[in-house]
């Protein structure tokens, strides 16, 4: 089964010219499979290969020199390829912090970070994405790929087991392998501890966050807000993991969430959020996608209180056909909302799907696309998106930007019709060119706005709360 998932990860996450040669590699670790450590290829059983240097990047951070893998002998490593953009990477990063705090001294993880875009080569935007989502392990940057190539990786994400020898042990493709990646660690640990040969000694490694100079009142805002009518601004202070509320003019009227990352309800003060983004207002209740979270959080603007009312606290990475009341459904990285009537349409993220809540039903549940990550027009239940990740609206068309496919997609908002892509070719079709219908290219949309919620405004990561 893991094999089937990890194969199917690699076709979603590379070029078409490769499938091909993805089908022969897929065939080729099914065959080999009883010979294969279980959950982890492609190390055959007993055998011992070195496992290649990290030579080839272009810049290292969270550390304050490079890092050679002779000088990890002892521990055991796990190599993190992976693009600041890519949401399935985003989800590894909580297990991967688990596992760095199960086995303390013990487990080294190294990002090794590919880019897809060429944004994403910039070792400024790795260290801003470092920040943002609180990275706590050395990170390369592999601007050229050259490790990437030398460990023969295919998809984003990809974990390396490293032994404490230094050979490589295996590897595990797509997002949700805590179990598994914690089962091999467990054995190394518990292999080599017998063997006295190892290391226990914590790391301390020269974080990216504590060369921060200065307290920034946001850190990466995700989304904002403007209701115009009212002189209020609302801004989604993510990595500060609370809503800070202004008027226009950017004076202060109200935050809601300690800034301490968690699930709390209550009051303004108590309560917690964890990478809050897109935001929708109704009178004095705004609605707040809690990303990280996986749910749906109300906030009562008059009564200065934060409740749930979508979503478990958990993710639900499988759940992309199931409806049902909003407090029993998981959701998967809702990361945008958009008010229209009574339905609240979110951009969910993580299942690559447009979902709808009824507010005056409370139920929730899949509107657009069928799960799978790629670019498809068509009924609204057949459509194909890749991490859709804001949205917008005329009042009769909900548009979508979907981010991995670098598009804009329509689609209908009285649950008739067809999905149409505006603008956009595919996962690997992206670029900077403007023009009409096929010739346009975009890289990674983010957002969609309109005149009437204030595209204009552009609130830095510095600007100053009067």
């Amino acid at each position: 089964m893991f094999i089937v998932r990890a194969a199917t990860a690699c076709v979603r996450r590379t070029p078409r010219s490769h499938w091909s040669l993805l089908l022969g590699t897929a065939v080729f670790i099914g065959l080999a499979a009883l010979l294969f450590r279980p959950g982890v290829s492609p190390a055959a059983q007993g055998e011992k290969i070195p496992a290649p240097e990290l030579d080839g990047g272009t810049a290292w951070l969270n550390t304050a020199s490079p890092i050679k893998l002779k000088d990890l002998r002892g521990r055991v490593v796990l190599l993190d390829f992976w693009t600041l953009c890519c949401i399935n990477c985003i989800h590894t990063l909580p297990d991967l912090a688990k596992l760095e705090a199960k086995y303390p001294g013990v487990l080294v993880v190294i990002g090794v970070h590919t880019p897809k875009f060429p944004n994403e080569k910039k070792t400024e935007s790795i260290r801003k994405a470092i920040l943002r989502y609180e990275i706590s392990h050395p990170v390369i940057n592999d601007a050229d790929l050259a490790i990437w190539k030398r460990y023969q990786v295919n998809s984003w994400p990809t974990l390396v087991l490293i032994d404490p020898e230094g050979n490589y042990y295996g590897r595990i493709s797509g997002e949700g392998g805590y179990a598994v990646l914690d089962e091999h660690i467990g054995k190394l640990v518990k292999a080599y501890k017998a063997k006295k040969i190892l290391v226990e000694r914590p790391i301390k490694f020269e974080l990216a966050r504590f060369s921060e100079t200065g307290n920034s009142p946001l850190f990466f805002p995700g989304k904002v807000l403007a209701d115009a009518q009212n002189n209020r601004l609302f801004i989604a202070d993510s990595t500060h993991h609370r809503i800070v509320i202004t008027d226009l003019q950017v004076r202060h009227i109200d935050t809601a969430g300690s800034g301490v990352e968690g699930k709390k309800n209550g009051s303004f003060e108590q309560a917690q959020f964890s990478d809050p983004q897109g935001m929708a207002l109704k009178g004095d209740i705004l609605y707040v996608a809690d990303r990280k979270n996986h749910t749906i959080r109300a906030l009562d603007l008059k009564e200065r209180t934060v409740k749930l009312i979508a979503g478990t606290n958990q993710q639900d990475p499988v759940g992309r056909a199931k409806s049902g009341p909003a407090l029993k459904i998981g959701l998967n990285s809702p990361w945008d909302l958009l008010l229209h009537d009574s339905k609240l349409f979110i951009a969910m993220a993580g299942h690559h799907q447009v979902w709808v809540m009824d507010l005056k039903t409370n139920r929730v549940g899949a509107y657009a696309g069928n799960g799978r990550e790629d670019i498809k027009d068509g009924p609204l239940g057949e459509a194909e998106f890749a991490q859709p990740s804001g949205l917008g609206s005329d009042g009769k068309t909900l548009y979508v930007a979907d981010s991995e496919i670098s598009a804009i997609r329509s689609l209908p908002m009285n649950g008739k019709g067809q999905v149409r892509t505006v603008v956009g070719e595919g996962l690997f079709e992206f670029g900077d060119v403007e023009g009409v219908g096929a010739k346009v290219r975009l890289q990674h949309a983010w957002a969609w706005c309109t005149i009437r919620a204030c595209c204009m405004w552009r609130i830095p990561t510095t600007a100053k709360l009067r």
